[in-house]
């Protein structure tokens, strides 16, 4: 089992950052993947990022490029997700997960984490 727990939610204003962290724990080492997924108010969950463990090897969804940054600290056990730019339509719960590959599809990732609710006003 691994367990992941989200933090770093909050509300902020359109334009402005927020960096989300989940730390891992329990058996690590037999995810290879951690992603971020998000889920709005009436909508399907969506793929957000995704980056390996070990290669640091990432994919984003064209929604976030060039605005959203995934990253890890393997020592620590957690990613991070550096958010900048962000509008209204970024509002959504945000779940980190535990996965095999870097893809978007969620049904490759085994664990979820409990989500984190991420408010931008406009």
């Amino acid at each position: 089992q691994v367990q992941l727990v989200e933090s770093g939610g909050g509300l902020v204003q359109a334009g402005g950052s927020l960096r989300l962290s989940c730390a891992a724990s329990g058996r690590t080492f037999s995810s290879a993947v951690m992603g971020w997924f998000r889920q709005a108010p009436g909508k399907e969950r969506e793929f957000v990022a995704a980056i390996a463990w070990t290669s640091g090897g990432t994919a984003y969804a064209d929604s976030v490029k060039g605005r959203f940054t995934i990253s890890r600290d393997n020592a620590k056990n957690t990613v991070y997700l550096q958010m900048n730019s962000l509008s209204a339509d970024d509002t959504a719960v945000y779940y980190c997960a535990a996965g095999r590959i870097v893809t978007p599809a969620s049904r490759t990732y085994d664990y979820w984490g409990q989500g984190t609710q991420v408010t931008v006003s406009s």
